[in-house]
């Protein structure tokens, strides 16, 4: 079961990587509900094996591509985000305290957090795309122009899967020229 949802997560973060476009150095979110993808109902049913099968198939692929993960935390920490001290210095982020643990920040920050090499919280980003696994709410760390992504794998284990990229505003009205390559 577990390896289906590593495979799952893969396929899904590829194709959001591949319409997405994010440049070396780009932030994603990632929120996952472990307790969905197990059929459960959100925060009841915690599981830090699905949530490390699901980063498995993410993060090898961030990190080949040199872009930051931001594992979502749950609602119990206010939907702060786990990432790599380095991301959060190269965005000046102001770091917080807070280590997430399976249920108070939820399994996926928890997994994330244990495999960083060097793993802080902050309390808000703009990320350039971002994966919500289990309906947890990611639109608050997306950059302001959402576009949703619509990818063949509908669901991760039994959770919803929505994901979305994000583009420049359109600015300057009908006599604009915008870049094609930003849309």
């Amino acid at each position: 079961m577990y390896e289906e949802l590593t495979e799952q997560a893969r396929s899904a973060a590829g194709g959001l990587l591949e319409a997405a476009r994010l440049e070396k150095g780009s932030l994603m979110v990632v929120g996952c509900s472990s307790s969905e993808v197990l059929g459960k109902r959100i925060g009841s049913g915690s599981s830090l094996e699905a949530a490390r099968a699901i980063l498995a198939g993410i993060l090898p692929l961030l990190e080949e591509r040199g872009i930051f993960l931001a594992a979502q935390c749950c609602e119990h920490l206010n939907r702060a985000l786990i990432l790599e001290k380095a991301a959060a210095a190269r965005f000046r982020l102001e770091q917080v305290n807070a280590v997430p643990q399976p249920k108070a920040g939820g399994s996926f920050a928890s997994a994330a957090y244990q495999a960083f090499r060097a793993p802080c919280a902050v309390e808000r980003i703009q990320a350039g795309a971002g994966m919500d696994i289990g309906d947890t709410l990611i639109g608050m760390h997306l950059a302001p122009t959402a576009v949703p992504v619509r990818l063949e794998i509908r669901r991760i284990g039994e959770a919803n899967l929505v994901c979305a990229r994000t583009r420049p505003r359109f600015i300057g009205g009908e006599r604009a020229v915008y870049d094609a390559r930003l849309l």
